[in-house]
């Protein structure tokens, strides 16, 4: 468009020429105007921004590092100190686990190995047997520092340990071991030890001061090429023998971990999740009675398929078996990782229902999957309600799900729990519900440490090795039941470690209850509970009748102090551990036990009254 095509502005003298120069000085001075106001704008928000910057990246890393200390209420009773200390050395204990890492960046170098408490010789004293990955069979070399798969520890009752691998029959063993389970699986009256393993599992017969290998004659070797993790044993179809259930990981092989080639930026190889790794079936084997046991996975209802692949759905890692719907009978709840979580609900036929997403257990809070690595579960309120707490990887809550008040009701209450927000960033492996100032109510711990050496070249907020983390229960007195004990009260439970496998006994007869936890390629960190709080205790074994000499699965109800707790008998908790079999229970400032009611695996029912505290009873059933 020509210029003598637009309309002429006029002025207040009528004259084109002059309404123009008028127009344009107007336009001038408006424009300079506006722009002076966007430089002031401009110099106000920068100057803004730059005075809360500091306080902005400083509430940033805060939320990264104790998003929990953001949501955690302000008021209520601090946690007691966790005076936990580092005896590993004067305790007498040098195993130091190996993973055969050589470079090649392989899955089950990053699982760690798992750790038992048991009392192999019966003399009352809880030893201590931990499981080696050591060397691949490809690289000879390695192979020479390996001394044995199973190194075992005696303790003399004062939680001084001496090596007795090699006189119990253990040395020379050469196996990639993972996982442990302890149990009297012939009903001798001695505990028995099954171990799982990259490759084939190992049964081993405690013929009464020595180990015999007896897994050929036993049918547990499982696959030449499997990957198997946790295991149990108990009783699933109420015969009175030990039945074992064992868990498989995911459908690995050397080949395949290089065709997956997971890796990270900036890293290049690197290790991962098993997002890309095929599912695999666990294996249940049912207890003969004669030595032998009987694979029975798929006719009792264990195998488990995703409808849409009609592939293997699980990837387990973990198991809890609990009475979940208190019916008497064990059902069992599965870990997987990264995908649903299995509950296997026992009918009571020798026969189970998978139920875990119905039941509310299969996905976190926001109906995802996880990455789901230890279990635990107890009655932490000290009431009909039951918990089932899961670790997860980083940058997940742990998963605490809380039983509804009906059969078959859970829901995720992590957040609520206190639990949630203070474990986002842990990576979690082996936890555990125990009471560590013995004032009657569940506290909780778990052992944390990440899965890729070099995590912080990526991942700020992440480190390989981390903290454990301890939750002490308040009870009603906190709106969430469990409060973060901080980091420098704990003693060395704060050292950070590639933390796993996890377990607890009473090491030294004291009442209370040490720690031991496992790490990815070094030593165990054995921690002595050294915390006096004068709280009283009562500490119960229980001798069932052959052939579950050891009444695994039993249930006990205690009444003392006005308040009421529960335990159940089941050494498998945490992550690939066994812990004690003794039951603890911590009494407060109560001196007297009103009753103590167990009920034994077939269902009858003892009550006892009278008690002393401070003392270890023996309860044999009649």
């Amino acid at each position: 468009m020509k210029h003598e095509d637009r309309p002429a502005a006029q002025g207040a003298a009528g004259s084109p020429a002059g309404g123009q120069r008028l127009t344009i000085a107007a336009a001038f001075r408006y424009s300079l105007f506006v722009i002076l106001a966007l430089l002031l704008l401009v110099a106000i928000v920068v100057g803004t921004r730059h005075l809360a910057q500091p306080e902005q990246e400083a509430l940033t890393r805060d939320a990264e590092v104790d998003l929990g200390g953001l949501l955690a209420p302000a008021e209520g009773p601090v946690p007691p100190a966790g005076r936990f200390r580092d005896v590993t050395t004067e305790a007498g204990i040098d195993f130091v686990h190996s993973n055969g890492a050589a470079g090649e960046r392989l899955l089950p170098e990053t699982m760690g190995g798992g750790v038992a408490f048991l009392d192999y010789n019966g003399d009352g004293h809880q030893d201590l047997l931990f499981v080696d990955s050591g060397s691949w069979p490809w690289d000879p070399e390695a192979e020479q520092a390996q001394t044995s798969s199973l190194r075992l520890y005696e303790n003399d009752g004062q939680g001084r340990f001496r090596e007795v691998t090699a006189a119990v029959g253990f040395d020379g063993l050469r196996f990639y071991g993972m996982g442990l389970a302890v149990g009297d699986y012939d009903g001798d009256g001695r505990t028995d030890v099954f171990a799982t393993a990259v490759g084939g599992n190992r049964l081993f017969r405690n013929t009464g001061g020595r180990f015999v290998e007896t897994t050929g004659t036993a049918g547990l070797a499982g696959k030449d090429h499997g990957w198997s993790t946790s295991a149990a044993f108990f009783d699933y179809d109420s015969d009175g023998f030990l039945d074992l259930l064992v868990l498989n990981y995911v459908d690995w092989s050397r080949e395949v971990d290089f065709e997956v080639d997971y890796r990270l930026a900036g890293i290049g190889r690197a290790y991962g999740p098993p997002t890309n790794f095929r599912g695999t079936q666990s294996s249940l084997y049912r207890n003969n009675g004669d030595g032998s046991f009987s694979e029975t996975s798929e006719e009792a209802g264990i195998h488990v398929v995703n409808p849409a692949t009609g592939v293997p759905a699980g990837k387990a890692l973990a198991l809890a078996p609990t009475d979940l719907d208190g019916d008497g009978l064990l059902d069992v709840v599965v870990a997987n990782d990264t995908v649903r979580n299995f509950v296997f609900h026992n009918l009571g036929s020798g026969r189970f229902e998978e139920v875990g997403s119905a039941w509310g257990l299969g996905f976190d809070r926001n109906g995802l999957a996880t990455g789901a690595m230890g279990i635990d579960a107890g009655r932490f309120r000290n009431d009909e309600r039951m918990a089932v707490a899961i670790g997860n990887f980083a940058n997940e809550m742990s998963s605490f799900y809380v039983s509804q008040g009906l059969p078959g009701q859970f829901a995720d209450e992590a957040i609520v729990s206190g639990i949630g927000p203070k474990t986002r960033l842990a990576l979690t492996f082996g936890l555990f519900f125990f009471d560590y100032d013995l004032d009657g109510r569940l506290d909780f711990l778990q052992a944390n440490g990440h899965v890729e050496n070099d995590i912080a070249q990526v991942q700020a907020s992440q480190r390989y090795r981390q903290p454990a983390q301890l939750f002490w229960n308040c009870g009603d007195e906190c709106a969430g039941t469990y409060r973060a004990v901080a980091r420098d009260r704990i003693g060395d439970l704060a050292r950070p470690i590639v933390g796993r496998g996890a377990a607890y006994a009473d090491i030294d007869d004291d009442g209370r209850l040490d720690v031991i936890l496992t790490q990815v390629a070094g030593p165990p960190l054995l921690l002595k509970n050294e915390l006096d709080t004068g709280h009283h205790w009562l500490r119960v074994t229980l001798e069932g009748r052959s052939p579950n000499t050891a009444a695994i699965g039993a249930s006990v109800m205690l009444d003392a102090g006005g308040q009421r707790q529960y335990r159940s008998v089941m050494p498998t908790r945490s992550y690939l551990s066994q812990v004690e079999l003794p039951l603890t229970f911590g009494l407060g400032n109560a001196t007297e036990i009103d009753r103590l009611v167990i009920r034994w695996p077939d269902g009858e029912e003892t009550t006892l009254t009278g008690l002393a505290p401070d003392r270890h009873h023996r309860v044999r059933q009649p």
